[in-house]
């Protein structure tokens, strides 16, 4: 299942919206995301599994690319 993550960063930074980036992710369930996540420095804000009409929405989009980690 493919993921999409808001995140800051670093981790020590305050969440403000302008600095906020997305990335996505594969990984079993959103405890496994952050698993995989864990030993960057990000500020995770928020973790949403990305299905259907959502997902081919965000692959249409030209910034659309799974990251491996």
């Amino acid at each position: 299942m493919i993921f999409k993550v808001y995140y800051q960063e670093d981790a020590a930074q305050m969440p403000v919206r302008e600095r906020t980036k997305s990335l996505y992710i594969e990984g079993e369930s959103e405890a496994d995301v952050r698993l995989k996540l864990a030993k960057q420095n990000f500020n995770i804000e928020y973790v949403t599994a990305v299905t259907g009409a959502y997902l081919e929405y965000e692959q249409a989009n030209s910034d659309f690319k799974v990251v491996n980690i």
